[in-house]
């Protein structure tokens, strides 16, 4: 917001515009959204529609085969695990800031494909 329209609403002092805020939780429609990039050993999974608090600080992968294995932030919601799990259902753990956490079971069949994307549970 440029700083003349800003100061309708805020006071100016020193160059310092202080703000209250708070969270409000996000309704959503519709379950968490997976989309699934990457190749073979590296599984880019970007996480969209998150309702609740909305921000993600944690994800872990379950594969039909495998047991859960936490994935490392790339770069804003896109997370990344480095196990090959081509030809397996995938799960997801997702957890927000406000401590809860969803499990979204065999939301992608074993048949998936890199660039499709997927609904699971929501919070």
């Amino acid at each position: 917001m440029a700083q003349p329209a800003f100061q309708q609403i805020a006071i100016y002092r020193s160059g310092i515009v202080p703000i209250i805020f708070r969270r409000v939780p996000c309704v959503r429609k519709g379950g968490v959204r997976f989309t699934i990039n990457g190749h073979s050993y590296f599984n880019l999974v970007l996480i969209t529609n998150v309702g609740g608090a909305g921000d993600v600080e944690a994800v872990s992968i379950k594969g039909s085969n495998t047991g859960w294995q936490p994935m490392s932030r790339n770069w804003g919601q896109n997370w990344q695990s480095n196990s090959y799990l081509n030809g397996q259902s995938l799960s997801f753990q997702v957890s927000t800031s406000d401590g809860r956490t969803i499990t979204s079971y065999n939301v992608a069949p074993a048949n998936w494909q890199f660039g499709q994307t997927f609904e699971g549970q929501q919070f």
